[in-house]
């Protein structure tokens, strides 16, 4: 799944373009570098979102198409905040 879609099923950004902006804007890195939108994410990368003085770290654990909001927690573990 892109690094886009991922960001926009699990919650983590609400919409799809603004994770796209950020993936842009290299405000998203996965495991230490810089990752543009079309990335593959994988069970276990650990993906880094900056959102303006506060980062967000969480570790990928499921990977799904659609999720329920309820459920969409369960597909990353938070490392940091």
């Amino acid at each position: 799944m892109r690094l886009d879609k991922y960001l926009k099923v699990s919650r983590i950004i609400k919409r799809r373009t603004v994770a796209n902006d950020a993936c842009d804007g290299a405000h998203v890195s996965v495991n230490g570098r810089e990752a543009k939108a079309s990335y593959q994410v994988k069970i276990g990368d650990e993906i880094e979102v900056a959102f303006g003085a506060r980062t967000l770290k969480v570790r990928v654990t499921d990977i799904s198409e659609t999720v329920k909001k309820a459920d969409a927690a369960a597909m990353y573990e938070v490392i940091s905040q």
